[in-house]
């Protein structure tokens, strides 16, 4: 994710996320550790005639790992994009060093806990109130890397793309630190 990016990703983050989204400043505060050296590592999905339609993004600190956000428009949604992003977060947290990876997700979003499930992501706790204003709980997810590596947990080479329905590409612009 660059700075040019910033716009989309925040009419798509105001889109998917009307109660609790981030805002403009919590975007250039990411972007600004997303730097050689930096402690973030942002993506941005795009189809070919430029159009964004997902992102992602992790801090790794001291060989912790947090997947920050990711969000796929809605009309990509079920096409193996988030699983993109997602094996996008897990390599680079494992190139980073990272022992851990943890996440956090709404209780009520079953959707995204299967596809963190079948990345070996095993729940350890909850967040209660977590995602305000609606209060709502957020389970915490966490997947042990060596393990994942050892296990062979999915990566979107080993999912299927619906039929008639290709993938947008997943850039992978964000300078590495």
């Amino acid at each position: 994710m660059r700075w040019w990016d910033l716009a989309p990703v925040l009419a798509l983050e105001q889109e998917l996320f009307p109660e609790d989204a981030w805002s403009a400043g919590m975007f250039w505060s990411e972007l600004a550790e997303a730097r050689p050296g930096g402690t973030r590592h942002y993506t941005v999905a795009v189809t070919p005639d430029g159009t964004l339609v997902g992102y992602a993004g992790l801090m790794a600190v001291a060989g912790e790992g947090d997947v920050q956000t990711i969000a796929v428009d809605g009309r990509h949604q079920g096409t193996g994009l988030g699983a993109a992003l997602l094996a996008d977060l897990v390599r680079e947290a494992a190139r980073r060093g990272c022992a851990d990876l943890l996440l956090e997700v709404r209780v009520d979003n079953a959707r995204a806990q299967r596809l963190y499930e079948r990345f070996g992501f095993e729940p350890v706790g909850i967040r209660r109130g977590y995602y305000q204003p609606a209060g709502i709980d957020a389970l915490v997810m966490r997947l042990d890397l060596a393990a994942a590596a050892v296990d062979g947990a999915a990566a979107p080479e080993d999912l299927d793309e619906p039929a008639g329905h290709p993938r947008p590409d997943v850039k992978k612009d964000t300078p590495h630190g």
